[in-house]
């Protein structure tokens, strides 16, 4: 990483946050969880326990090791942190949790279309002191009517993943934008007997949720599209942005290693991690899981370029993976309240947000470096002060869509449909679970 480059870079967007807490005010102790009608931390009266239901699988142990910190703090708050993630259903578990009669004090939630789904259960969160602090991007997908109905945990960039050892040893002098640069660096990878890509296209979420998201993010205009999409008027069948997608997929599969479909995340992960691939695709949340493998690596992030249309390509897809939110009918919801202000107020959460998760803060006062974020954090930091951006699409779909998606996008990497076939087919999974 050219750390001059990204310091210069990350100072700027801290000064931006210094800005916006300016004229935001701030909060940074957790001793203000009074005035926010949040539980106090005396040690008198009774316990209550604030169950936590989210999906971020890489940041359980963090959690755990916060959730210490905090009991010391608060003794009459407990917290029972339960995860569901990585390649299982989130939403379906979310579904049982409140079906069964243990509905989460704390969950999950992607907002656009998935807080309309949640509506009734949604505390209004927006007289919480940290809600003046949020960057606009990352308020955006839990905002409505003026209200804010979640913390966003971070901003996520998805992209590439590449080793940039690798890139130079071929001869790679820069990140591709557009799919004939990218398709003549893997030409150019292969010729140094490395497999471009690592393909971990046994995930859904990676297919239906993250990689597809592209395809409706450079549509003219997106939500015009979904909209067109939900009432009749707009088709996938014929858009040449999917078709351009799907030319983007097959490249992959082209250039990749063999038997994709079995082929699941930590696999792509260890590949990448060994050497053995030069690009996977991941987000910035990769930082951690590669370090564990082979810290320090020399890695790097650009975004998934579909067509030759370079200006449109430059842009990476960000967005807010998961806002953590209160259930209204909880009867420990003051207490939930209390843990999500600590947890992006106190020093202790806010370290862990930046050093340990290696997030990019979705709130102005909570700072972060280079150095805290990593390489691929940089990376994405880099687009957004640029405003070179899509946001992720995914969380306007209809319920289910996305797993729909992937089991179609799965049929067309292994040839049981063809172009024609997958675009149909990808049409019928959103008219059969749009409202």
């Amino acid at each position: 990483m050219n750390k001059k480059r990204t310091a210069v870079m990350m100072s700027s967007v801290m000064l931006m946050s210094v800005v916006l807490a300016a004229c935001g005010g701030n909060n940074n102790t957790a001793s203000n969880n009074a005035q926010n009608g949040s539980a106090g931390n005396s040690a008198s009266g009774d316990v209550k326990t604030v169950k936590i239901f989210q999906f971020k699988t890489e940041i359980v142990e963090g959690l755990n090791e916060l959730k210490v910190e905090f009991e010391k703090e608060y003794p009459n708050i407990k917290l029972d942190i339960q995860t569901v993630g990585g390649g299982a259903d989130y939403a379906a578990a979310l579904k049982t949790k409140f079906a069964s009669g243990d509905a989460p004090d704390i969950f999950s939630n992607g907002g656009y279309a998935e807080m309309e789904l949640w509506g009734d259960k949604l505390e209004d969160l927006s007289d919480q002191a940290w809600v003046k602090d949020l960057i606009p991007l990352a308020a955006e997908p839990m905002t409505k009517d003026g209200k804010t109905y979640g913390m966003p945990m971070n901003l996520e960039g998805i992209g590439y993943v590449y080793n940039k050892d690798l890139f130079e040893k071929a001869g790679i002098a820069e990140t591709p934008k557009t799919i004939t640069e990218l398709e003549e660096a893997a030409k150019k990878l292969q010729a140094i007997d490395v497999i471009p890509f690592g393909n971990a296209y046994q995930e859904w979420w990676l297919l239906g949720n993250q990689g597809i998201s592209v395809a409706f993010a450079q549509q003219d205009n997106v939500d015009e599209f979904i909209a067109g999409l939900n009432g009749g008027t707009a088709s996938i069948v014929g858009n040449q942005v999917f078709k351009d997608w799907s030319d983007l997929l097959n490249l992959t599969v082209e250039y990749g290693q063999k038997n994709p479909l079995t082929t699941d995340a930590n696999t792509h992960l260890a590949m990448f991690a060994n050497g053995e691939i030069a690009m996977m695709q991941e987000g910035n949340w990769a930082q951690t899981l590669v370090d564990n493998i082979t810290p320090d690596m020399n890695i790097g992030m650009f975004p998934m370029p579909i067509n030759d249309d370079a200006e449109k390509n430059d842009k990476m897809t960000v967005g807010i993976p998961a806002n953590l939110v209160v259930n209204k009918d909880s009867a420990s919801k003051e207490e939930a309240k209390t843990f999500l202000n600590w947890l992006v107020t106190s020093d202790m959460g806010k370290e862990y947000i930046t050093k340990k998760w290696k997030f990019i803060p979705a709130l102005s006062t909570i700072e972060a470096t280079p150095e805290d974020i990593g390489d691929l954090g940089s990376d994405v930091f880099k687009y957004v002060q640029e405003g070179k951006v899509y946001g992720l699409q995914s969380s306007k779909f209809p319920d289910g869509v996305t797993q729909e998606f992937a089991s179609v996008i799965q049929q067309l990497i292994a040839g049981k449909v063809d172009q024609a076939g997958w675009e149909t087919a990808m049409q019928a999974a959103w008219d059969k679970l749009k409202k």
